[in-house]
């Protein structure tokens, strides 16, 4: 019986791409260093897998940036702008596209599906001229065979490609990007071609798009691209993955019917209903890859349980065509459970992380075949029984809180327009308020401080005395700028989630569970176990001492339950609807203590709101429903002169657009710049909007500076569709990303921009 990886996390253990690529951004070593860093930890990565036994090892998922820019870096798709003239695509164009430069800016970044990871959207048009410019497949490929590992090289599959892409700017939205199927199969030819002349017999494509609501139209593209490519593809086994969700019957007899494809992957952790499909008809002598392992959470798997579901799929497709692998790539999950050295043993036994999935899927292999490692499965089983069991688990007192919010919507007493007079009455603001997100660049200094104080080497008096100066240096600027609305920086905090995580009970830490979110950028996703409560105040001290310092409003600054949830590990023992409703108890309770404390302007941020939809549309009013309920639980207490602004970023919000409406938020900050100010079409298309809304004027996630020239042009776009006692004045997201030397004339322009537009209001 066969084993197979669908992926597997690039950072390393311990970030060391990371470091790398930073590096190599400030110039602070080469290209060739960052190269090497690279090379050491594919080669690792596949010795790691060699070793454990797995048959099926991927290469090309490694990536300098994302898979998707790689794709598109494969297929010359280069915009204009980036002045690429042909050739092998390098580092400076490359790093361009994902980040800008000081002239021109990025490419859009948006969630991958409904992960926390993000992808670089192609920018496409009909002069598009696509070619072969990037050999990284075949590199890979070669690199690894040179280590004496043979491995499935793995492409972005064509279709999924260009349904995830969006028309360039200037092309017609109407755009069919479909019809460029010829030109970008094309290329694909002479990719596959120059694998097979480099000795490979398998093929991985991955079209996660198949598990959308996909028209006919979309479903015969893949028909017609796998019928093209068949005659190029002879010779080779065929993998088409699909993964995160169910496929729905259409697509799955479209997919089990391409022609050229051998084998077909599967998620049947999120994708339960897709085993009913296979006992309905599974195509004779085709292989099929069983993703049993969950590759998005990291929780030890039930092996007795999926060795049920491998035992059914085997009596269908038979003992030699049943390949076990991961629910999809492991880039979602930490890196090795071994580096874990604070994790009490008792949480730690239910855990797996990436190195201990590629062990659990050779395990359920070897059971399969008849050489079941007992003392294993005997391990497994006590650890999934110890975690049932487990008093931390279970708070009785949560249980009856949560269940007993069904009973109310949860609405504020007073619409909209009436809080917002309250509120103006309070604050005092100007026409167009500025504002900051919330967080403010993270120094080394910073860095070190909060690692002193965690690893005991600083007092507490010395903690909140060096935390307090880095939050006075903020006020000091944002009051030199003239910003309306101040914030603190988050000075004290590492994450956004990880700071409320460790102050709340249910809550579990790593040391080192770093997760990829896009480039450099890792987060340490925490891991609720348990029941969630709010055991004492946990922003309110910073937030009092930040008001103190100035006479202008000061935000609270809180993330909200919906990105608590799905920016952590969830428990997987009950609905994530009943953990979104008692993280949401725990942040009410800090919100009524802001408000006590004198906060009047109280941010709850809801970045990863839209991540969570589901991907099918029959799921995804019942998600946001019990997410927009959780939301404005938290602020329903509230007095009508306290403003409760939430924030979102970096995903496609114009079809979840009356749920942002129905938050009930006073005030909402949204990215808006490096999407092409995508967000504003759906008020042109005459959605009204009541409450303060702030579009980004520009992207935080770029070093570039934009002009004052610049920033009013965005604000005249937005004024073209929004009343201006609405509209507020902000950057797309926090900066914490960012240098000082960079946000500060960045600020600078985005003040003096709207001072402009106001003198011509004025006028």
């Amino acid at each position: 019986m066969a084993s197979h990886i669908v992926g597997y996390p690039r950072m390393g253990p311990k970030r060391e791409l990371k470091f790398a690529l930073e590096s190599f951004w400030d110039k602070k070593s080469s290209a060739e260093d960052l190269q090497k860093v690279a090379s050491d930890l594919r080669a690792s990565i596949w010795k790691q897998m060699a070793d454990v036994g797995i048959k099926y090892i991927p290469s090309n998922t490694f990536s300098y940036y994302d898979q998707m820019l790689d794709a598109t870096a494969m297929l010359g798709a280069v915009p204009p702008r980036y002045g690429w003239s042909g050739g092998e695509i390098g580092f400076d164009t490359y790093f361009s596209m994902a980040r800008g430069n000081a002239s021109l800016p990025a490419m859009e970044m948006t969630k991958w599906f409904d992960t926390n990871y993000h992808f670089i959207v192609p920018e496409l048009g009909p002069d598009v001229n696509f070619a072969y410019a990037s050999h990284k497949a075949v590199d890979e490929y070669k690199e690894a065979k040179a280590l004496g590992v043979d491995t499935i090289p793995v492409l972005i599959g064509p279709v999924s490609y260009l349904i995830l892409s969006k028309p360039a700017k200037g092309v017609d939205k109407s755009f069919s990007l479909l019809s460029l199927l010829p030109k970008v199969i094309a290329v694909y030819k002479e990719v596959v071609s120059d694998l097979k002349a480099a000795g490979a017999s398998w093929i991985q494509f991955d079209e996660p798009t198949l598990v959308t609501d996909l028209d006919s139209h979309h479903l015969k593209a893949f028909t017609a691209t796998y019928s093209d490519l068949a005659s190029t593809l002879s010779g080779l086994n065929v993998l088409v993955e699909t993964y995160f969700a169910d496929i729905p019957s259409e697509a799955f007899k479209t997919l089990t019917t391409l022609d050229g494809v051998t084998a077909f992957g599967f998620d049947f952790v999120r994708g339960t209903k897709t085993l009913d499909l296979i006992k309905g008809g599974f195509p004779s002598g085709k292989h099929l890859f069983a993703g049993v392992v969950d590759g998005r959470n990291i929780w030890a798997n039930d092996l007795a349980a999926s060795l049920n579901t491998l035992n059914a799929l085997e009596g269908i497709v038979g003992k030699d065509k049943l390949v076990v692998s991961t629910s999809c790539s492991l880039l979602h999950t930490a890196v090795d459970l071994v580096n874990e050295t604070k994790l009490d043993n008792e949480i730690k036994s239910w855990l797996a992380f990436a190195a201990q999935k590629i062990v659990e899927v050779n395990a359920l292999a070897k059971a399969l075949c008849g050489q079941k490692d007992e003392a294993f499965f005997s391990s497994n089983a006590s650890a999934l029984a110890s975690r049932k069991s487990s008093p931390r688990v279970t708070n009785e007192g949560v249980q009856k809180a949560a269940a007993a919010l069904k009973g109310s919507d949860h609405r504020r007493a007073t619409n909209v327009s009436a809080r917002l007079d309250a509120q103006q009455k309070k604050l005092n603001l100007p026409v167009l308020p500025t504002t900051t997100i919330g967080s403010f660049p993270q120094t080394v200094e910073l860095r070190r401080v909060r690692r002193e104080y965690k690893a005991n080497k600083i007092s507490e008096e010395e903690y909140v005395k060096s935390i307090t100066e880095e939050i006075r240096k903020v006020v000091v600027l944002q009051e030199e700028l003239d910003i309306d609305v101040l914030v603190h920086g988050e000075p004290e905090r590492n994450d956004m989630v990880e700071y409320f995580g460790e102050q709340l009970s249910g809550f579990a830490f790593t040391v080192n569970g770093w997760v990829q979110s896009y480039g450099s950028r890792c987060v340490k996703p925490p891991i609720i176990y348990g029941d969630v409560s709010r055991p004492k105040p946990m922003t309110v001290f910073w937030s009092s001492t930040a008001q103190g310092m100035t006479k202008r409003p000061m935000k609270g600054m809180l993330t909200g339950p919906v990105t608590i949830l799905n920016w952590s590990f969830v428990r997987n023992d009950q609905p994530r609807s009943e953990t979104c409703y008692q993280i949401a108890l725990s942040i009410k309770d800090e919100v009524e203590d802001l408000e006590k404390a004198g906060i009047t302007v109280i941010q709850i941020d809801e970045a990863a709101l839209r991540e969570g939809l589901p991907l099918r549309k029959s799921e995804q009013a019942h998600y946001l429903d019990w997410a927009v309920h959780s939301f404005r639980i938290t602020n329903v207490g509230v007095h009508d002169s306290t403003q409760i602004h939430t924030h979102m970023c970096y995903s496609n919000f114009n079809d979840i657009i009356h749920s942002i409406i129905d938050m009930d938020a006073d005030v909402i900050t949204i990215e808006n710049s490096r999407s092409d100010e995508k967000l504003l079409s759906v008020f042109r298309e005459g959605v009204k909007y009541g409450a303060g809304i702030g579009p980004g004027v520009y992207d935080i996630h770029s070093p570039r500076i934009p002009s004052t020239e610049e920033m009013a042009e965005r604000i005249n776009k937005m004024l073209a569709v929004l009343e201006t006692n609405i509209l507020w004045v902000n950057p797309d997201c926090g900066l914490k990303t960012r240098k000082y030397t960079e946000v500060k004339p960045a600020l600078e322009n985005m003040v003096a921009a709207t001072k402009v537009i106001r003198s011509q209001l004025g006028k």
